[in-house]
């Protein structure tokens, strides 16, 4: 990515593309192959020659989503001052941004529940190596008294709770833009964590 404020339009292989628009207007539990297949250009034995199931499609559209979330708030971290303040301003700002440019993509977070358990156990790895990064950064302030949390584990997870939920409510349409919205959460976030935002 050329920079990880930067979101050039959601480049995905044709089945993806169209599984994705079917999902969202009809999820994944009403959505049929045969609709898939249709909707992407393809025949069925055509759509099952590149992804094994139903489920393959879903995975590998959650594995877009949150392997973006994760590669944009690693580049975030890294390329911020080496500041605890600084790394959680910008990770923040890099996961709201994702959520918001790719909400079409970041909604479907709602179907994990009709994950097979192994499939659901990949995801949550890859969505704990998100946790990760943003806790870190967390104890980091919380241990150098540069923000004032009383738990680190349980603020994480409240913020992750709260960009997560931005799904449910916002419109590519409405008179937000992702920038916007992530400046805001970013003052919001930092405000949970005992920080001030400059």
């Amino acid at each position: 990515m050329a920079h990880w404020r930067h979101y050039p339009p959601l480049d995905l292989p044709p089945i993806l593309r169209g599984a994705l628009e079917v999902f969202t207007a009809r999820g994944y539990h009403g959505s049929s192959v045969r609709e898939l297949a249709t909707h992407a250009g393809v025949t069925v034995p055509g759509l099952y020659y590149h992804y094994p199931s139903k489920q393959a499609i879903l995975v590998a559209l959650l594995d877009a989503c949150v392997g973006e979330l994760l590669s944009r708030a690693s580049t975030a971290h890294d390329e911020a001052d080496p500041t605890p303040r600084a790394r959680f301003a910008d990770i923040v700002e890099s996961i709201v941004l994702t959520v918001t440019h790719r909400s079409s993509l970041t909604v479907l977070d709602s179907e994990l529940r009709y994950l097979e358990p192994e499939s659901r156990r990949h995801y949550a790895a890859a969505r704990k190596q998100l946790e990760n990064l943003l806790l870190g950064v967390v104890r980091a302030g919380h241990q150098s008294r540069a923000f004032d949390v009383s738990s680190p584990e349980d603020t994480t997870r409240a913020l992750l709770g709260m960009f997560q939920a931005i799904v449910t409510w916002y419109d590519p349409a409405g008179p937000l833009t992702p920038p916007e919205i992530a400046a805001r959460y970013r003052t919001i976030a930092l405000r949970t964590v005992g920080a001030q935002d400059r």
